[in-house]
């Protein structure tokens, strides 16, 4: 690890999807002035960090991760004087502000990509991946896009086809033009001169490819129930040697500016992702890491998970953790309510930077969208397979008005019909409220350095019951117990005796009393204990 601490190590990040936080001017869609009427909010939870969702003018095929212009604001969600107010009132809260950068692919209706399409000696014609078709006329190689169909899309005029990973809309750069990587560095010169604390930057591992083209093999443990995207495995479309060229290339950047943080989004397998990290700090500061968006919700599994994790990461690399984001089902649909709390304990007792997404704080689930509200593309080209990622992008839920408090107006997504019981309001007046039990805990993360950059060591794990300690010499060290069960169960070890004070608990009851092992936990329970010295 670094020797310096960061606020990137310490802090808790918070995403907000721009387009449902909430709507200031009562169009139905959230905006950046929205943001700015729940800073405080934010503020009294206790976040330190807030990462938007692109904000950039797209035509918004993908919802804004189809960029038009990556130095501008989407005039649906303000000006960028609106921006600047917003950075303004982040800082003056002690918060920072990280932005989507979205690298690998532009809008179709991005000047860039506008003027490489003209023609075939169009001085940007290299900046975007053409390809002469097969003899037969066919695409050049067997890719796919992440949203279905053929990665290739035949441009009449310039008798080629271009590559495009995701939306025909969002034609792929290439990564392998100097002229493109500076272009690209100097959009996150842009921000960060104006002051922005960091970049979550998009599917990074996409961003070079195999310039053999050849073809993808065959995924042999494809099921009909997955995307058409696997089909095949993307060996040669994807994470490819020379993208770690790409990732130090921008750590260099982020590294002329002090104390901002790199995020990189990458779905790979362990081994893989740790080397998104680079050497000696070449590459990103967290390579997100989503183990808990898909694991069985098993004490065993997390067990493994974490050790695993904790195992492969690299001298000088910082964890982090996320129960939820704007791609995949929300924790509480996943999970089911009853084990919410357990999941915030979780979350924020593990070594490593925690991320919440927008509503975990209070248990918003799933909202059912029908088809005619479809609106995400992806839900939208594979209906049979419901894809969509809409319904875990619905409106922030903040009271028991109309529209939850989100909007004046219809919104552009539907509202959850529990929200008059699950939302903002509600819950702050509930002592043992879901959001409640989360601001106890980052209160707690923010106050004890043992929990900010101690060790973790496990002391249990088996059917029912995980138990860890997190530890820095000479503080108060922690006992976190979670049961992972609806069931009753004891915690008890046979080499050692645990004694102390429980300080956060799922039972706010709990809090304040005396326990020893053995300790009893009810189902759905967990406990922080502060160890006796």
């Amino acid at each position: 690890m670094e020797q310096l601490t960061y606020w990137w190590q310490t802090g808790v990040i918070y995403q907000i999807y721009p387009r449902s936080f909430q709507d200031s001017d009562a169009d139905g869609v959230g905006d950046l002035n929205g943001i700015i009427q729940r800073l405080d909010y934010l503020q009294w939870l206790g976040i330190n960090a807030i990462w938007l969702s692109p904000i950039f003018p797209s035509p918004m095929a993908d919802f804004g991760y189809d960029v038009s212009d990556y130095t501008g604001i989407y005039p649906l969600f303000g000006t960028m004087e609106d921006f600047d107010r917003l950075l303004k009132e982040v800082h003056q809260r002690n918060m920072k502000l990280i932005l989507d950068f979205v690298p690998n692919h532009t809008s179709d209706q991005h000047p860039w990509f506008i003027e490489s399409k003209s023609s075939r000696s169009s001085a940007k014609r290299d900046w975007y991946l053409w390809r002469n078709p097969k003899e037969d006329g066919t695409a050049p190689n067997n890719w796919r896009s992440v949203f279905g169909g053929s990665a290739w899309e035949w441009d009449e005029n310039t008798q080629q086809y271009y590559y495009h990973g995701f939306l025909k809309e969002q034609p792929d750069l290439n990564w392998r033009n100097p002229e493109v990587q500076a272009a690209m560095y100097d959009v996150i010169r842009f921000w960060m001169n104006k002051g922005v604390d960091g970049f979550r930057i998009d599917v990074l591992w996409h961003v070079i490819k195999d310039d053999t083209w050849p073809d993808n093999p065959p995924n042999p443990a494809y099921e009909s129930s997955m995307p058409e995207y696997d089909t095949l495995l993307p060996l040669y479309s994807t994470d490819q040697p020379a993208v770690h060229e790409i990732v130090s290339g921008m750590r260099k950047v982020f590294n002329e500016y002090p104390d901002r943080v790199m995020i990189a989004e990458v779905y790979l397998p362990l081994d893989k992702l740790m080397a998104y990290y680079g050497v000696n700090q070449s590459g990103a500061h967290l390579p997100f890491n989503f183990m808990l968006l898909s694991l069985p919700w098993t004490a065993t599994a997390l067990s493994e998970a974490i050790n695993s994790y904790e195992q492969h990461l690299p001298a000088d690399g910082w964890p982090n953790w996320v129960l939820g984001n704007h791609d995949r089902p929300r924790l509480a649909t996943r999970i089911g309510r009853e084990q919410t709390p357990v999941a915030a304990l979780l979350l924020l007792t593990l070594r490593g930077t925690p991320t919440i997404y927008y509503g975990e704080e209070t248990g918003m689930k799933d909202v059912p969208v029908l088809p005619a509200e479809t609106r995400d593309p992806q839900g939208l080209r594979m209906p049979d397979k419901q894809m969509s990622r809409d319904p875990v992008r619905t409106p922030m839920q903040w009271d028991d008005s109309e529209y939850a408090g989100f909007s004046a107006a219809r919104p552009w997504l539907p509202v959850a019909v529990d929200y008059p019981r699950i939302n903002v309001q509600a819950e702050r007046a509930q002592p043992g409220s879901l959001l409640q039990l989360y601001r106890r805990l980052i209160a707690l993360r923010h106050a004890e350095p043992s929990l900010q950059l101690g060790s973790y060591k496990e002391v249990l794990a088996n059917h029912q019951l995980l138990a860890y300690i997190r530890k820095v010499e000479n503080q108060d060290s922690f006992l976190i117990i979670l049961n992972l069960t609806h069931r009753p169960a004891f915690f008890e070890t046979e080499s050692t005796g645990y004694s102390g004070t429980v300080v956060v608990a799922t039972e706010v009851n709990r809090e304040g009393t005396e326990v020893q092992s053995p300790i009893a936990l009810l189902g759905d329970e967990g406990l922080v204990i502060r160890l006796k010295k």
